[in-house]
């Protein structure tokens, strides 16, 4: 690729970018006043993933809006890049990788034949985003060891649900209590998800305990969950980070156990702790059913990963092994629940509660089938991630002044076989990065007249990027400072090029859709 000297030549002899090498200039991708459609990306390979034939040229007209080309959107079980979820449900814990949601650019679409500049949506061109940072999560409760609580809305759904439920239990206990049972089933309600809370701040402290960063803990419909930004780097602590949810409820079960010795077991306090050593007894015993995404899952993955050295394969098998049992508890449970065989009576007919079983099992199913494809798609992510890297994604730029005709600079910029723009000073200093869908936007017959400053972004501190920046290093920079172009320098201070966002978006997307 030619890249550009630290005044602002252009310095030939590098072209390690499938972007630099085509014989037509490109524009720069994305830009922040309005959609613009994505093109295809240049495979790393240097081949060309445009029709054969086709030759872009100047005066292509905008794209047009709401086609569907322009509003692909990433599936949403899509996983953020290096998060992993510890979850509690109020039966399981499931482990899921949420998804991260990035604007998911379409594959390709024809370049308009007259038209040099790729078209790099503005809209689209920001780098992957995770969801939380489009929402808070719910109410904040507070922010124990610096990290923010959560509650959903979904919660009070279930804890209307237990109080609706174990109230009516408390009523056949303590016949005497009449409706104060319903607030006593509340308290436990509330005293339940303080012990989820506790078993999710078990899997915060290890994870901080070995510097991994958590985003926040978030209390749910089915339980809890801890978002860990980052994967352990060892099989042993991810046992161990895995292991401590467990262990925690295992704790508070014993510790409930010792406080219902202490009590009555026909009073009021007697029922509430029998309550809580049950569900955190249930809590603990389902997580440690070796399938992902529950903690036992993960305990599995750390092991194969320990024997064969290859995280990914610990993935594969814990996953599958996961998806199992969804299908064990799918059909086992319902079937364990009307042969009396977990305490209640034997059912021979179908009825309400029958089919509330079946219901409840589907539920648990579909979050452990889903955690673990989850899990696997996080896997492959986290293969594929070193892949992104700035130096290789970087588009060739051309420096121009500030009051050089566009349709001069995009001369230059075809000659050169270069695909951005870069405004420079009368020292050869960059200052602004010409937008693409500025120059999209510019009648062709108009673009002698238009200096190309006019449509430059200023660069900001934070977008200069280094080119040697890849993987999760890159994606948090560019996070840090959105824009749909950066400045990519070499350690010198050398201007390497320009990288448009969309490109990293759409091999991010590739990324997740490359099978391992």
């Amino acid at each position: 690729m030619d890249v550009s000297g630290g005044r602002g030549q252009p310095r030939p002899g590098n072209d390690e970018s499938a972007e630099h090498t085509g014989p037509e200039a490109q524009a720069p991708g994305g830009t922040g006043d309005g959609p613009t459609t994505p093109s295809a990306p240049t495979p790393a390979d240097g081949t060309d993933a445009r029709p054969e034939g086709h030759t872009p040229g100047p005066g292509a007209p905008p794209p047009e809006r709401g086609t569907p080309q322009d509003t692909g959107a990433a599936p949403d079980d899509a996983p953020a890049p290096g998060q992993d979820r510890h979850r509690t449900p109020a039966h399981t814990e499931p482990v899921a990788d949420r998804p991260a949601r990035p604007s998911q650019a379409p594959a390709g679409r024809p370049e308009h034949p007259d038209h040099p500049f790729a078209h790099s949506g503005s809209g689209k061109g920001q780098p992957p985003q995770r969801p939380e940072e489009r929402k808070r999560g719910g109410l904040l409760m507070g922010r124990p060891f610096g990290v923010p609580v959560y509650v959903a809305p979904s919660w009070f759904l279930v804890a209307i649900l237990i109080t609706w439920v174990f109230g009516g239990q408390i009523d056949r206990v303590l016949p005497e209590l009449g409706a104060v049972s319903y607030l006593v089933s509340l308290f436990f309600a509330v005293a339940f998800y303080a012990s989820v809370l506790v078993h999710e701040l078990a899997h915060t402290l290890a994870a901080l305990r070995f510097k991994l960063p958590v985003r926040r803990i978030q209390l749910q419909f089915f339980g809890g969950v801890s978002e860990i930004e980052k994967e352990a780097e060892t099989p042993g602590r991810e046992f161990v980070l895995a292991f401590v949810g467990p262990l925690l409820s295992l704790v508070l079960a014993g510790l409930f156990y010792l406080g219902l010795l202490a009590v009555d077991p026909g009073s009021v306090p007697g029922v509430l702790l029998a309550g809580l050593m049950v569900s955190n007894l249930i809590v603990a015993a389902f997580n440690l059913l070796p399938g992902l995404p529950l903690d036992g899952g993960r305990m599995l993955r750390a092991v194969v990963w320990a024997i064969t050295g290859k995280p990914m394969t610990g993935t594969v098998v814990a996953a599958w092994v996961g998806r199992a049992l969804a299908v064990c508890v799918l059909i086992g449970l319902p079937l364990l629940t009307q042969s009396g065989a977990l305490g209640s009576d034997a059912v021979d007919n179908v009825g309400m509660d029958t089919v509330l079983d079946a219901l409840l099992a589907a539920i648990l199913a579909a979050i452990i089938w889903t955690g673990a494809g989850n899990s696997l798609r996080m896997a492959r992510l986290r293969e594929h991630l070193p892949e992104l890297r700035a130096r290789t994604l970087t588009r060739r730029a051309v420096p121009v002044e500030s009051d050089t005709p566009l349709s001069e600079g995009l001369r230059r910029a075809n000659a050169a076989g270069a695909r951005a723009l870069v405004v420079v000073d009368a020292d050869g200093v960059p200052v602004s990065l010409v937008r693409e869908a500025a120059i999209v936007g510019v009648p062709e017959h108009r673009r002698p007249w238009v200096p190309v400053g006019t449509l430059a972004q200023d660069i900001t501190e934070g977008m200069r990027v280094s080119a040697e920046l890849a993987g999760e290093e890159l994606l948090d920079a560019l996070r840090a400072t959105p824009a749909t172009e950066y400045l990519v320098v070499e350690e010198t201070g050398e201007i390497y090029g320009v990288l448009s966002a969309a490109d990293v978006e759409r091999a991010f997307v590739k990324a997740m859709a490359r099978p391992s």
